[in-house]
């Protein structure tokens, strides 16, 4: 008798092992879905993601090769590409009426600043995401269905990030800046927390602001490095033109 209820304690133990392991394996699809589904949806822009490890017991995630496309009209492939982000969650928040998400940290962002038409592409997504989440903090975008859970988010980390600008006026000239590292903190404290969407554009607008300001130095970069060569060009033309002249003397 006590041999028989070892082994259903074990097989008991197993079950909830692999019970376990399914829904891990689950919700990580589910979250990549979810990215790639509402992600279009609220950015009007593609949204890819390479891959999700999530794990229940310790409620952290790792995420993998995000990348956010660009807007119609814009011919850089995308607009931001982030190599590996994590999170960590309080697991038992995971049932309840509101997430608490302890930290966000987005490693290495690659930003792409593209002038185009109607502006920046960063400024276009920024203005689908504003338009999508509303003023109510939801998201308006067709086929979202009803508001997910309010989130409580203590810390977003942006960090080692790089800004990459090209203009075609400036003769096709590419340079980069670093981001301005970026630090949120204590966003839903309150009751009533803040959706999804009402994260999204939090980040997107500290991302669209720092790579404005890195956008400019590097703009400024490329028209001194314009204004010298163009100066050199001239100088050696002159002195070509006077060397000539000397020589017809």
């Amino acid at each position: 008798m006590k041999k028989l209820l070892i082994r259903i304690l074990i097989a008991l133990v197993v079950i909830v092992i692999v019970a376990v392991l399914a829904i891990g394996l689950s919700l990580d699809g589910a979250i990549k879905k979810g990215v790639e589904t509402i992600g279009p949806q609220i950015a009007k822009v593609d949204v890819k993601l390479d891959s999700v490890n999530l794990s229940l017991l310790s409620g952290s995630a790792k995420i993998k090769g995000l990348i956010v496309g660009n807007p119609e009209g814009y011919k850089t492939p995308s607009a931001i590409s982030v190599g590996s982000a994590s999170v960590s969650v309080s697991p038992k928040s995971l049932l309840s009426d509101k997430i608490v998400v302890h930290s966000i940290r987005i490693e290495s962002p690659q930003i792409i600043y593209e002038l185009g038409p109607g502006g920046n592409n960063l400024k276009k997504i920024q203005s689908n995401v504003e338009a999508s989440v509303g003023d109510s903090g939801g998201t308006s975008a067709p086929g979202a269905g009803k508001p997910g859970k309010k989130l409580q988010v203590d810390e977003v980390v942006v960090t080692g990030g790089n800004v990459t600008l090209g203009i075609s006026a400036l003769g096709g000239k590419v340079a980069s800046a670093p981001l301005p590292e970026i630090h949120l903190t204590n966003l839903g404290q309150g009751p009533e927390g803040i959706t999804a969407g009402e994260l999204a554009r939090r980040i997107l607008n500290e991302i669209t602001a720092g790579a404005l300001k890195a956008a400019s130095g590097a703009a400024t970069d490329i028209g001194k490095g314009v204004v010298e060569e163009a100066t050199k060009d001239l100088g050696k033309t002159t002195k070509g033109i006077t060397d000539l002249l000397k020589k017809k003397k």
